[in-house]
């Protein structure tokens, strides 16, 4: 097939791409940064509509997971790349006669704060959800499925947590926090929370590309299915790249208040870069989410190859 993978600069994205080249696929990525991938590469943004109509001529399908992803931000910004860029990316897919769309959102975007025990997908419901970043995947994922017809399938899939050598967002803040010392569990430690070894979404995202004619019209998360609780997560990630986990602990209510504290400070002062709490980052600590794998990996046809334990084992030979 002819492919047009947005936002391949990520670590999920560029695995992507790499292995759809890998089976012979002809590949497009769209990003604003290069790649290095040997492919294709356009360098825009998806907030560009001309940008992307013009790159998506002449594709038979789209995996879009170019978004804005970060804890604290303007609205305007999230609006912009993931409310915007997505619309602008399925208008594009419609008009070149695109025939399969794989649209990549969040668990997030169903999470109104409460545990998550053996859940599915549900809804994507942008007025209950917490923080820009879900409520504007939320909006876009409604946008994407909103578009799903007999002339282009749209399926959406929610990898959670996507981990793996290399990783800048899970495992590189965890890492560097911990190693300066800032690094603090939430609660006790014990909720259960699922994660993905990047291997593992790829493959999932794959599948879903070959199968999205069968399964489109439908929201699916994807994880690992082997929930652990939160604190032995931290310790292995910790071990595994050789500094000492966290001692600390935070009850939640003081977590989450010092998150609207820290969230506060960093709106009035225009701080750039990670604050160390918010109170999404503390609820997402506190609070188990894992997920029901059944549906996801029969409609898939797909089940995960990488382990935790061999992902664990690959995270500290990097």
């Amino acid at each position: 097939m002819k492919v047009l993978v947005t936002g391949a600069t990520s670590m999920l994205g560029g695995g992507l791409a790499r292995a759809l080249i890998g089976r012979g696929d002809e590949v497009t990525v769209l990003q604003r940064r290069p790649s290095g991938l040997a492919c294709r590469e356009v360098l825009a943004d998806v907030a560009d509509a001309s940008a992307v109509s013009s790159t998506m001529t002449g594709q038979d399908a789209v995996v879009h997971l170019a978004a804005k992803v970060d804890i604290v931000g303007g609205w305007p910004h999230f609006v912009r790349v993931n409310v915007d860029g997505t619309r602008h990316v399925l208008e594009a897919a419609e008009t070149s006669s695109v025939r399969r769309l794989v649209h990549v959102s969040s668990p997030s975007v169903a999470h109104a704060g409460a545990a998550l025990v053996g859940a599915g997908a549900g809804p994507a419901d942008p007025q209950r959800v917490r923080g820009n970043y879900a409520t504007s995947k939320a909006m876009a994922e409604q946008i994407a499925l909103a578009a799903d017809s007999p002339d282009l399938a749209v399926v959406a899939i929610r990898p959670h947590l996507v981990w793996g050598p290399g990783d800048t967002q899970l495992i590189g803040r965890i890492v560097d926090r911990a190693r300066a010392g800032h690094m603090a569990l939430v609660g006790s430690g014990a909720a259960l929370i699922d994660t993905t070894y990047v291997d593992n979404a790829v493959d999932a995202l794959v599948c879903a590309l070959d199968r999205c004619a069968d399964v489109h019209g439908e929201a699916l998360v994807v994880s690992n299915g082997e929930p652990r609780p939160v604190a032995e997560l931290v310790t292995s990630i910790c071990r595994a790249a050789g500094v000492d986990p966290p001692r600390r602990r935070l009850p939640l209510p003081i977590a989450w208040v010092a998150g609207a504290a820290v969230e506060g400070m960093w709106s009035a002062l225009h701080v750039t870069g990670d604050p160390p709490m918010t109170r999404f980052l503390a609820n997402q600590l506190a609070t188990a989410h894992w997920f029901d794998q059944r549906r996801t990996r029969e409609l898939l046809d797909w089940v995960p190859r990488i382990s935790l334990a061999e992902g664990f084992r690959r995270l500290a030979t990097q």
